[in-house]
C-alpha cells in the first residue's frame, strides 16, 4: 500500500496561514504528479494546487494568490503554503500523485473559524 503521509492541519482564524506538506516513497515522487485536493463538508473533492507535465503549477481560482505549492525534491515532498485563509477554506485537504492513475493521502483538516 503506498503511503502519502500528509501533515500540517489545524485550526486558524480568518486571515491566518498555514503549511501542509506531504510525504511520498521516492519512486512516487518522482514519476507521478503530486498536487492537493480538498473537500469540504456536503461537497465534492475539489483540485487545489497541482503541478503539471509540463512543469508549470495550476490553481483553484479561488486560491490563487493565497496558496502556493512547493516540492523537495531532496525530502520527497510537497508542500501548500496557505496564506489570508477563508472560513470556506475549512475542509479535509488530500495529498494526491497523479499519474494513469491517483493515490491518496488520508487527509488532514483545515478548519478556518473565529
Amino acid at each position: 500500500q503506498v503511503q502519502l503521509v500528509e501533515s500540517g492541519g489545524g485550526s486558524v482564524q480568518p486571515g491566518g496561514s498555514l503549511r501542509l506538506s506531504c510525504t511520498a516513497p521516492s519512486n512516487i515522487f518522482r514519476r507521478y504528479l503530486m498536487g492537493w485536493y480538498r473537500q469540504a463538508p456536503g461537497r465534492q473533492r475539489e483540485l487545489v494546487a497541482m503541478f503539471t507535465s509540463s512543469g508549470n503549477t495550476n490553481y483553484a481560482d479561488s486560491v490563487k494568490g493565497r496558496f502556493t505549492i512547493s516540492s523537495d525534491s531532496a525530502k520527497n515532498t510537497v508542500s501548500l503554503q496557505m496564506n489570508s485563509l477563508k472560513p470556506e477554506d475549512t475542509a479535509v485537504y488530500y495529498c494526491n500523485a497523479h499519474a494513469v492513475g491517483d493515490l491518496w493521502g488520508k487527509g488532514t483538516l483545515v478548519t478556518v473559524s473565529s
